[in-house]
């Protein structure tokens, strides 16, 4: 792309904030930016400039990346170069931003028309642009620039023979502009001249009406409509009376039609003063094989087309996800994604609104309490996604996930069995079932047990995504401390994009097919028979019940809950903040900081010992200056904290082990100005049951028992953690119970599906690992470069 090749001054400094914001971070941020850039001599800095680049956050609007952008500017960087060491530092927030809505060209869509009007009128000239962030407009008359004309409408009031003549609107962004066509504006002297238009170019006029047609599937809908009018029509274009998101050309194309396209299409004109509806027309679409978007015509593919439609017609009472990552196996090899994986997961799934339940290294029975405290959220039209990444199988068609606990040669007795759960989710009622098992699917040579599920229920609202196939591995790669599986990096890319979750999955299989080293090692394989277009961008609308709305959202803040930031008094005079804050819903870190101390005082640091028992705590990382040196490598809190306040972290893992309320002892250590001795202060703290250890994982309760297909809900209700908490929140439960016990009637028909009888992340010198079989020894040969398998 030719702009790739231009200066950093020629970005606007819209463009540059937001790269800035992107840069403003420990893992990839400026300080590695600075570190990849200097293998060009040019753009080596000295210690004193990255001194003064750190510096930036002492400002109330300072920020280190906005600095080390102005420091590659004053050397002449290129956006080339700069997005070359983006990339090297795996930034691919800013990789995708620079690329999508930076290094894109500005492409005027709408064009200023001529008019001729009588004097005395008032005339509206329009431009359109699209292009990078930042967009400016500035209209002419000849080579002089317009007064005051500097957005997309210049309107001309009371026109004469002052403002005759031709006009164009330059559009730019930085360095980077375009310019419209020229518009004539000529005047009609006539002794009737008056009024806003001409009784001949007044008002509004379809000149061209979209046609009917009938299409297969996969062939290329095309609708057109023309119009002309003073000031220049707009359009907006509706699929059964509902308008299409960011349909407003004068033409609409669909590139690969589905049944679901099908229906009556009409387009509004309008512009300031006047508004006229197209005829509607009738599009059929009946059988056919939908291909790929290569098949258009090499000048049609410039021409953007219509963004995923949202269809507005299925939403979710809820969202509620339970994602599961385990990498710490007692009898196996360890994994190093799951942690990353389920991190960044979590974050774009709240993103769309989900309940989300994030646990990392569970051994089975804590597998099996977090699945059963997962049904519970479950409900009526709730969506409901699993996602687990970690060591797995599959026996004739059924998939396990491994807990951290199983042993050497495992059955599927030390597993769980992910059809079961579906079976178990299927008695909730859901609207939307979706699985994501990041995980092997080769054969367990040492389990020979066929499973029997009990009869499933007839629900078209499943959806399974392997991250691999059948007797296949699914990797993770081997860069760093942290990195994402193989799944994760594709899948991470469109999750949020508003389409049918069979179609966004369909379009991560085709970008991890594209992808030269993942292509005849992994591919994502897609199970569903789900009939109607629902997607995990769908809106939540709930039940007409707000009790069963209110339990749920009680139930999963149940699990979240953190404890109250807390200022500890000493007797020397010294406060001492203790700080929390949430990695995972099982995963806490705890930091502390010196509020105050007297000015005899000349050092003091606060620190954590003495922890309850359960929880799992790397002593040698404890008490830290930085996240990273305590164990977390996701959390970012570093970059904004004043360098004149210091906190010590301390990382708590393993919280649905704690089985009382969490204590531990501060320790003040402090010197005196005169004194060389070091003096000592004890304070005990308790800070109740945190995030997910209040719904006591740990404690035996009654399980689902893999063949069994009686109906457990009501045994899960009553013995869950859950219940006492639910009662004592809610006491109008007993006198609403029908409305909180899910109704056996659909609020809305169409919420609940009708039952019926019927490469860049992977350039890396060391090899991924596999999330693969115990049985398949470290002796087994490679069967490619570059990867291996456990």
């Amino acid at each position: 792309m030719e702009d790739s090749n231009l200066g950093l001054e020629t970005l606007s400094e819209v463009a540059l904030s937001r790269l800035a914001e992107m840069l403003d971070n420990s893992s990839c941020g400026w300080r590695q930016l600075a570190e990849a850039v200097k293998q060009q001599p040019q753009f080596r800095y000295s210690e004193k400039e990255l001194t003064s680049c750190s510096l930036q956050v002492l400002s109330a609007r300072g920020s280190p990346g906005r600095y080390m952008l102005a420091l590659l500017t004053d050397r002449h960087c290129s956006i080339a170069f700069l997005l070359q060491c983006l990339k090297k530092i795996e930034n691919h927030e800013a990789v995708n931003f620079l690329t999508a809505h930076v290094m894109v060209p500005i492409e005027i869509t709408v064009q200023p028309q001529g008019l001729q009007v009588p004097e005395g009128s008032c005339v509206m000239l329009g431009c359109r642009a699209v292009g990078p962030l930042g967009l400016n407009y500035q209209w002419f008359k000849r080579e002089d620039e317009v007064p005051g004309g500097n957005s997309r409408e210049l309107i001309l009031n009371s026109i004469g023979p002052a403002q005759e003549g031709h006009y164009l609107c330059r559009v730019n962004a930085g360095a980077k502009c375009v310019f419209s066509k020229w518009a004539h504006v000529r005047l009609v002297r006539s002794a009737g001249a008056g009024g806003m238009f001409p009784s001949s170019a007044s008002g509004l006029c379809i000149t061209q009406q979209p046609r009917s047609q009938t299409l297969s599937e996969g062939d290329a809908l095309h609708l057109e409509c023309s119009a002309q009018a003073n000031p220049p029509p707009q359009f907006q274009w509706y699929h059964n009376k509902q308008p299409l998101a960011k349909a407003n050309r004068s033409f609409l194309k669909i590139p690969c039609v589905t049944t679901a396209d099908r229906g009556i299409y009409s387009c509004r004109v309008f512009n300031l003063y006047h508004e006229l509806r197209t005829d509607p027309v009738q599009v059929e679409i009946g059988p056919g094989s939908c291909t790929d978007s290569s098949w258009m015509p090499e000048e049609e593919q410039d021409v953007p087309d219509m963004p995923p439609r949202q269809t507005g017609e299925f939403y979710a009472t809820d969202k509620v996800a339970l994602l599961m990552g385990n990498m710490n196996y007692l009898h196996h090899r360890q994994l190093r994604a799951p942690m990353a994986d389920v991190y960044e997961l979590t974050n774009l799934l709240r993103q769309l609104d989900f309940k989300v339940v994030s646990l990392l290294d569970l051994n089975w029975h804590e597998m099996q309490r977090a699945v059963s405290e997962f049904m519970l959220l479950l409900g009526q039209g709730v969506y409901g996604l699993l996602y687990y990444a970690g060591h797995g199988y599959e026996n004739y068609g059924n998939s396990f996930m491994v807990p951290i606990d199983a042993p050497a040669s495992y059955t599927s007795e030390h597993c769980l069995w992910v059809q079961d759960i579906l079976q178990r989710m299927q008695k909730r009622q859901t609207g939307l079932n979706v699985f994501l098992l990041d995980m092997c699917r080769k054969r367990n040579l040492n389990d020979d047990i066929i499973q029997q599920p009990g009869p499933l229920r007839v629900t078209p609202n499943i959806v399974f995504g392997y991250a691999t196939c059948v007797d296949a591995e699914a990797f993770e790669v081997n860069k760093d401390d942290l990195s994402n599986g193989i799944f994760i990096s594709f899948l991470k890319t469109r999750l949020m994009e508003q389409e049918k979750v069979t179609v966004m999955l369909d379009r991560v299989a085709e970008d991890m097919g594209r992808c030269q080293l993942t292509r005849g090692r992994q591919a994502l394989e897609l199970r569903s028979n789900l009939s109607e277009r629902r997607a995990l961008t769908d809106r939540i609308q709930a039940m007409d019940c707000p009790v069963t709305a209110s339990t749920r959202n009680l139930q999963w803040s149940i699990a979240h809950v953190l404890p109250e930031s807390r200022v500890l008094q000493f007797d020397c005079g010294v406060k001492v903040q203790l700080g929390f804050a949430a990695e995972f819903s099982n995963i806490m870190i705890i930091y502390t900081r010196i509020l105050e101390k007297p000015k005899d005082i000349t050092s003091c640091s606060a620190q954590l010992l003495d922890f309850t028992e359960g929880p799992e705590i790397d002593l040698k990382r404890t008490n830290q200056e930085s996240l990273r040196e305590a164990g977390s490598l996701l959390l970012t809190m570093d970059d904004w904290l004043p360098q004149e306040q210091p906190r010590l972290y301390t990382r708590l893992c393993a919280l649905q082990r704690l089985k009382m309320e969490l204590s531990f002892t501060v320790c003040l250590h402090y010197q005196y100005t005169n004194l060389d001795e070091d003096l000592l202060e004890k304070k005990t703290v308790t800070v109740g049951k945190p995030l997910v250890s209040k719904l006591n994982l740990h404690e035996a309760r009654p399980h689902h028992v893999l063949s069994s297909s009686s109906d457990d809900l009501q045994t899960m209700s009553d013995s869950s953690s859950f219940a006492e908490e639910l009662r004592a929140s809610l006491p109008s439960l007993e006198m609403s119970a029908e409305c909180y016990n899910y109704p056996r009637e659909v609020s809305s028909r169409i919420n609940e599906p009708e039952e019926n009888i019927s490469p860049e992340f992977l350039s890396s010198d060391e090899p991924p690992a596999s999330k693969s079989l115990t049985h398949a020894g470290p002796e087994k040969p490679l069967k490619f470069t570059n990867f291996h398998s456990f």
